[in-house]
């Protein structure tokens, strides 16, 4: 059976954390739902380094998007709503729920998924801290294909100081990584992984999102697993 008595102060956590997150308005009911079930399969999958990444990125890019929310209602993008949606969970924590749940099924893979489950959530929250708070520091934004100068928020947009905090992002998801599995060899692999997994956010931003060929959900789904695969492709090699 997969879950056990030891783990039901984890799912009663997981509960608790769901209910605050709707009552405080952070997420809708189906997005706590959602939450929730990603969180479960995170932990059951991967023990506590899936779900404190997890929890970091929540955390993390939670107080990223409500930061400066004043000032982000007179730009031309205002950042991602306060209140997430289900589809917003997904788009940055399926990819996470799902390696966890293939760590599951194959056991004997366990290391490779986690760090490609590491990887995703590495570019998860860069990407939220990138975009977040370098539409508020940043001095010069400049289009990541054409590299000229464009306005702030606009999809495909980077700044340096944007960068700088998806750095940070990337390595805070890197550090509880390296902590929880103990494999350092790795920690630089996060955190290259999730600076791709944002770049190709921005990559797909400037092209298909702003042609509407996907949406900002799906351009977050896609970034996250590119992360994983690049994750993953180093760890094969190292292993």
């Amino acid at each position: 059976m997969l879950i056990s008595l030891p783990d039901l102060p984890v799912i009663a956590f997981l509960i608790l954390g769901a209910i605050i997150s709707y009552l405080a308005k952070k997420l809708t009911l189906t997005a706590a739902i959602t939450g929730f079930l990603c969180g479960l399969i995170i932990y059951l999958g991967t023990g506590y380094t899936g779900l404190v990444c997890l929890t970091a990125f929540f955390v993390i890019g939670t107080l990223a998007t409500a930061w400066g929310r004043k000032k982000k209602k007179h730009l031309e993008k205002r950042g991602d709503d306060t209140q997430r949606k289900a589809g917003q969970v997904l788009a940055n924590g399926g990819a996470a729920a799902l390696f966890a749940l293939l760590a599951i099924i194959f056991p004997a893979h366990h290391g490779l998924f986690t760090v490609m489950l590491a990887a995703s959530l590495s570019s998860a929250t860069s990407d939220t801290l990138s975009s977040e708070l370098g539409m508020l520091y940043g001095r010069r934004f400049y289009n990541c294909l054409s590299w000229k100068k464009e306005a702030s928020g606009l999809d495909g947009v980077v700044s340096i100081e944007g960068t700088l905090a998806g750095l940070a992002g990337a390595t805070m998801i890197a550090v509880i990584y390296a902590v929880g599995i103990q494999l350092n060899n790795l920690f630089f692999v996060i955190i290259i992984a999730g600076m791709a997994g944002n770049f190709a956010d921005s990559l797909f931003g400037a092209t298909l999102e702003r042609k509407n060929f996907l949406n900002n959900d799906g351009v977050n789904c896609i970034s996250t697993l590119i992360a994983a695969g690049i994750a993953g492709i180093f760890y094969l090699c190292i292993n």
